[in-house]
């Protein structure tokens, strides 16, 4: 099993990241054990979900890593029904000229 989580930073930006067991690697975040977000504590989990392999969360992570922070909060925040419309490729075909 996996976990894929989603941070907000101090500074305002989100963090994507894998692992499997997400307490352990909160303390890690919560001491500056990531290079990322070592210099944008405290960080605060906003978003996570379990995975019954990890090649699934792996391909989740990858996923979200592409993903606007538009997105990604709406992910968070659970509007499922606006991840389609903030989605970059369908942004790039509705601004396409006809």
């Amino acid at each position: 099993m996996a976990w894929v989580y989603l941070l907000r930073c101090a500074d305002d930006t989100t963090y994507v990241g894998i692992t499997v067991d997400l307490d352990a690697r909160m303390a890690q975040h919560a001491v500056g054990g990531c290079a990322y977000t070592s210099t944008r504590r405290p960080v605060e989990l906003i978003w996570c979900q379990e995975f019954d392999r990890t090649d699934e969360a792996w391909e989740m992570e990858r996923r979200i890593h592409g993903w606007s922070r538009a997105k990604r909060l709406a992910l968070a925040e659970g509007r499922f029904g606006d991840l389609r419309a903030l989605s970059r490729s369908h942004d790039h075909l509705r601004d396409r000229p006809s």
